[in-house]
């Protein structure tokens, strides 16, 4: 079988010969792809294409049709910014869409654009009522005076922030005193009337921060309550928390009700079906576990029951849609280092339904990433794989079967020669079996040998699965000659809860066995060179890459760590959510017996082992993992005399979104590996 696999990499070489290899200029010019709604008649998809300009550092969206039967694609937008769409009429096909913080209508091919709202201040996670005779839409209201020039009239040029409890950063902004508040009022063909306050005088964030989104705030099918998501606690109590709570805010009596209480980890995604005789959602056990088990959750309004979906079932659940007939419910989950499509049918009583209800509807060697929506039999969908970005795809609901529907990036493809991916499984030194993607490069000879590089995964509870991304791209580092290996170790999503969980209080453990245990295999190959490997990561990839330079025992020739925990001890003091690392660190390092991972687990304790060229990227505004993170590792290396670079991106945060910054980061990534391994 092994020969076979090589003997089909050598003849997919050959016409890889005439293609050109990937670049990062190329990589940030694709058409990035997100679906947006069906059309009125549900003949149609909207989507939106972002696309990219170097020149200005700026991105452009437009909004796009293609009817579902296939053919030619139509712009529907063209103005500069971004459009995207908050509801399509279904008797007349109009759509209603968002620019520049106001809602814009026009007709279902496009033409006839008009602007509806002139709203003071601009418009954000705007959502109509169902009848059409409301409007929900959120703002940031200033609750807490925290800034100098606020709190003292007279000194207006201050800058100063003041602070008396914690949570006073967070992702990448400094808490200036606003929150997100939900708002609703009457709504009339753009006339909105007055405004309401759903959430006065609270210092809590509806959509949650720093990642929430229209998901977070919906309408009751009857138009007559609004259900938000937020987590009501302040300071040290919102650091250590994930108690999100879902709330329902009833107009008529100006009522509020916390739906989830009693329920402590994070309550998210609230979802009524088409009757509005149940609700569902998805929750997490425990308070302080970020990535718990993430279970559906459905009430039934009719029996005044609650019940969980997929308790029994041995994988997390990502987001979901229920079905046109309220007969099941479809979700995302990731599964074998694959993102799926899965299925639960409810029958006729939820008390019954367990995992042998639950059935994987797609398979195949990509990612499924969005549900757009469904018509009939047919489901639109956003597919990632590695050698390909979003594009949308149907799914037959009755067979699992996709096919392609839009094909924004498919010319420039056309001249790109892709990478043969292949799915490895390997033995961990405690016996198990390990999924291990392998990326070759374009044209790839097993008669050769090529550089290696050992890519450490963040998160650390995050899927590697078939994902595509403008800056960890695989394609892209396969294209530059390098064979790409990434496991599947302890802590990813999609081999059963227990194996997510393992790495919780154990991250310089077994994680860094199974790193090593894949790196030990593939050099065994012949076309591996051995004398030429590398280990690159972010986040808990950086931590990975930090632990790893002091125990490699010289696998490697080179290491490149981005954004990750050099010291625990200094990050825990210096990180914003705390929830994450009491959980996965085991709380503070003065209590009477600290945790084993700040002695055990801590890359700064293993420095003295260090010996190997290493480059360090750090954003300036990555709360996360905070500066001095980066600072200490580059400062620790430098004086140790070892070889090292520094990459200091001060206007990035845990990412790097800025055009000219990614492109600025990929050269820097591929320099130093050309010149270093």
């Amino acid at each position: 079988m092994k020969k076979l696999i090589l003997l089909g990499l050598v003849i997919l070489s050959a016409h890889t010969f005439a293609q050109k290899s990937l670049t990062p200029e190329m990589l940030w010019k694709l058409g990035r792809v997100s679906g947006e709604s069906l059309s009125g008649d549900e003949k149609s998809v909207i989507y939106g294409v972002s696309n990219y300009d170097l020149a200005s550092n700026t991105s452009e969206r437009n909004l796009y049709s293609i009817p579902l039967t296939g053919g030619a694609a139509k712009q529907m937008t063209t103005s500069l910014g971004g459009e995207s769409v908050v509801k399509v009429n279904a008797q007349t096909g109009k759509v209603i869409y968002t620019y520049k913080g106001q809602l814009w209508q026009m007709n279902a091919d496009g033409t006839a654009t008009k602007q509806v709202t002139n709203y003071d201040g601009g418009l954000e996670n705007i959502r109509i009522s169902p009848n059409g005779k409301y409007i929900l839409f959120t703002k940031e209201v200033s609750i807490v005076k925290n800034i100098a020039n606020e709190k003292y009239k007279d000194l207006p040029k201050s800058d100063a922030y003041i602070y008396q409890d914690l949570s006073y950063r967070h992702w990448d902004t400094w808490e200036d005193g606003k929150f997100s508040h939900v708002f609703f009022a009457s709504y009339d063909d753009g006339k909105i009337g007055p405004e309401t306050d759903i959430m006065k005088d609270e210092p809590y964030d509806c959509p949650q921060k720093p990642f929430g989104g229209l998901e977070d705030v919906i309408w009751s099918p009857d138009s007559k309550s609004i259900l938000y998501v937020t987590k009501k606690k302040y300071g040290k109590d919102y650091a250590q928390s994930t108690n999100t709570d879902i709330y329902k805010y009833e107009i008529g009596h100006n009522l509020t009700f916390n739906l989830t209480s009693g329920m402590l980890g994070y309550d998210t995604q609230p979802a009524y079906n088409k009757d509005g005789s149940r609700l569902a959602w998805a929750s997490m056990k425990e308070d302080g576990y970020e990535t718990d088990k993430n279970d559906i959750m459905v009430y039934d309004y009719k029996l005044n029951q609650c019940y969980n979906l997929t308790a029994d079932w041995d994988e997390t659940v990502n987001s979901f849609v229920w079905s046109e007939d309220n007969s099941k419910i479809y979700f995302l989950a990731v599964k074998d280092g694959t993102e799926q499509i899965f299925v639960i049918d409810l029958g006729k009583d939820l008390a019954k339904v367990t995992g042998k209800n639950i059935q994987m509807l797609t398979k195949g060697r990509w990612d499924i990433n969005a549900i757009i929506g469904q018509t009939g039999n047919t489901m639109v969908v956003s597919r990632t794989d590695m050698n390909h970005s979003a594009e949308l795809f149907k799914v037959d609901l009755k067979t699992g079967n996709l096919s392609e529907l839009t094909t924004v990036n498919k010319a420039a493809y056309a001249d790109i020669a892709m990478s043969e991916i292949e799915a490895k499984t390997i033995k961990t030194t405690d016996g198990k079996d390990m999924l291990t993607w392998v990326i070759y490069p374009p044209g790839f000879d097993p008669a050769k040998k090529y550089p290696t590089l050992l890519y450490c995964q963040g998160g650390p509870q995050s899927a590697l699965s078939q994902f595509y991304s403008v800056r960890w791209n695989f394609q892209l580092m396969a294209a530059n000659g390098y064979i790409v290996v990434a496991p599947n170790r302890r802590g990813m999503p999609g081999h059963g809860v227990e194996w997510n969980k393992e790495i919780s209080g154990d991250w310089g453990g077994q994680a860094m066995k199974d790193y090593l245990s894949a790196i030990d295999a593939m050099a065994k190959e012949p076309y591996v060179d051995k004398d030429r490997l590398g280990c690159v990561g972010a986040s808990y990839g950086g931590y990975s890459v930090y632990m790893l330079a002091g125990i490699h025992q010289n696998r490697f020739k080179t290491f490149i760590a981005h954004d990750g925990l050099f010291d625990l001890r200094s990050w825990y003091g210096t990180t914003e959510e705390l929830f994450f690392a009491n959980h996965d660190i085991g709380g503070n390092f003065w209590q009477k017996n600290p945790p084993k991972s700040y002695q055990e687990f801590n890359p700064v304790n293993f420095i003295d082992r260090w010996n190997t060229p290493i480059m360090i990227v750090q954003g300036g505004r990555d709360y996360r993992v905070p500066v001095e993170q980066g600072l200490e590792a580059f400062q620790a290396a430098q004086l140790k005399g070892i070889k090292s670079k520094l990459l200091y991106l001060p206007e990035e945060n845990h990412w790097v979104l800025s055009g000219q910054n990614g492109i600025v980061w990929q050269r820097e990534f591929f320099s130093w590996l050309k010149e270093t391994l």
